[in-house]
């Protein structure tokens, strides 16, 4: 074999080199497509991976998914339970093998609970996979699969307290209204009632009346507590005097002259009956519920700071909670004229909210300015007792210091010791915190009675927020139906 010389040595070396680089420039967008599908396959691999192991059960339990109905077919649905261990939903069998959904609790817990019919609603609804999941042992599933029976469904135990229902129920009597109690210290819901109510066991004939002619206005399928928006009236003081409290360090030092009616910006302000309540600084103005007192410190309020401490509080924003709802509106901003001020401030005007937002807020100051978010269940436990889940808050948000929270709960105990709420709660053996409210619906003094508050002082027990329609024409006030809850609560 002859050896090049080194110039042609050179040179084959020099041509070698150009072909290697011709072959990776022309082999470039091979190896890169090559990589990239690698890499798009790993992608796809670890998505699945990922969606089996953390998404696909909740995709199956997503309350939208009609596939849920398949499972119904090999497992009868379970039963729904009070935090006390009370029925409150169940599947009843025949001797033919018919299944009856059944309600013993009737119009108690009604919109809470929810129906298992007609779209479904309620708990019935969001935990319909949960309900047609079962959990026994494999023995008895075994055994079920072998005898043709279908497998008994998961238990949702629920955080209601039956007991605070059904006094909540009963209080509200024959009026239209709502109550709704938390536990501050957990976020989770002890009551949750709304009238007027329906029977789910005769949904069949709940369904053909709300959509016959005599029914189409009928609203007992609204859920009050958590949908229906109403004026919050004095109780939205709480709001006007946090902004104050906000803007003016020396709070203390506010000061006021009540003579029952004045004038601001146009607008005729009036306490309940012309009430004259004198000199009164914050906390007067607060225990008194002094309108005229509110419509002069709303004047003095900065606008864009008063809205910012309104949403704050959650109004205009989405709450954090898991239940099907309507958001509180607060309208006030930089442009708004000056005449809408009086209004607003003490709660009138356009300002909208709901029970459970109003329980939201008056929980949050119960728990050092921390809300906890309000839940509806407590756990899942198969047929046998045994937890399959455990559930808790999904989380807190903080809507104020703590030291604003203690300002504004001395303030709201006055209203209990010698305010609105007085002979509610002057001789009871517990100590109550809250919020009187009454708020005009129409031009004709027609109005709506509320109560928002707490009991237990330093270390609270409940969070009780209350709305009674029409209190002018029925005499039930919020304060008596939250009196009926604190009384039952410690009835123990």
């Amino acid at each position: 074999m002859m050896i090049p010389e080194n110039t042609e040595l050179e040179h084959f070396l020099k041509r070698e080199e150009e072909i290697k680089e011709k072959l990776k420039i022309k082999n470039k967008p091979i190896i890169t497509m090559t990589y990239l599908m690698v890499l798009v396959f790993l992608a796809l691999f670890a998505h699945l991976i990922y969606f089996m192991v953390h998404d696909s059960k909740k995709l199956i339990a997503d309350s939208h998914n009609s596939r849920q109905d398949y499972y119904a077919k090999y497992i009868r649905r379970g039963d729904i339970v009070s935090a006390d261990g009370k029925v409150l939903a169940t599947t009843t069998v025949d001797e033919d093998g018919n299944e009856t959904r059944e309600y013993p609790y009737k119009e108690v817990f009604a919109h809470v609970i929810g129906y298992n019919e007609y779209g479904r609603s309620g708990i019935e609804l969001q935990y319909n996979f949960q309900l047609l999941t079962s959990n026994v042992n494999v023995v008895k599933q075994l055994k079920n699969d072998v005898k043709n029976n279908k497998n008994p469904g998961d238990t949702v135990c629920t955080t209601l307290d039956s007991r605070l229902q059904q006094a909540a129920y009963d209080a509200l009597g024959d009026a239209r209204g709502a109550v709704v109690v938390l536990d501050p210290s957990t976020g989770k819901i002890l009551a949750f009632v709304s009238k007027p109510s329906y029977d789910p066991n005769n949904i069949e004939e709940v369904w053909d009346y709300i959509h016959s002619e005599e029914g189409s206005e009928s609203t007992i399928m609204l859920n009050r507590a958590s949908q229906g928006l109403y004026a919050p009236g004095s109780t939205f003081k709480i709001v006007t005097a946090l902004e104050y409290i906000r803007e003016n360090p020396n709070y203390k030092n506010y000061s006021y002259e009540c003579e029952g009616t004045d004038i601001f910006k146009g607008v005729e302000i009036s306490c309940a009956n012309d009430h004259v309540h004198g000199t009164v600084d914050l906390k007067d103005s607060v225990a008194y519920s002094c309108n005229t007192s509110f419509a002069n410190i709303g004047l003095t309020l900065d606008k864009e700071s008063y809205r910012k401490t309104a949403e704050d509080l959650l109004y205009n924003k989405d709450l954090p909670v898991d239940i099907d709802h309507s958001n509180s509106s607060f309208k006030i901003d930089k442009n708004s004229d000056d005449s809408i001020i009086p209004q607003t401030a003490i709660g009138q005007g356009d300002t909208a909210i709901t029970p459970l937002h109003n329980a939201m807020i008056m929980s949050a100051i119960a728990n050092g300015g921390v809300l906890k978010k309000p839940y509806l269940v407590d756990s899942i436990k198969n047929s046998d007792g045994v937890t399959v889940e455990k559930m808790k808050s999904p989380g807190t948000m903080t809507l104020m210091s703590a030291k604003e929270s203690a300002i504004l709960i001395e303030m709201l105990e006055a209203v209990c010791d010698y305010g609105t709420a007085e002979s509610y709660f002057e001789y009871k053996d517990y100590d109550v915190a809250g919020k009187t409210g009454t708020a005009e619906y129409d031009n004709n003094g027609n109005c709506n009675s509320w109560f928002v508050g707490f009991s237990g002082g330093e270390d609270p027990d409940i969070v009780v927020s209350v709305i009674v329609e029409d209190y002018t024409e029925n005499q039930t006030s919020g304060s008596y139906v939250a009196m009926c809850v604190f009384d039952a609560y410690y009835d123990k």
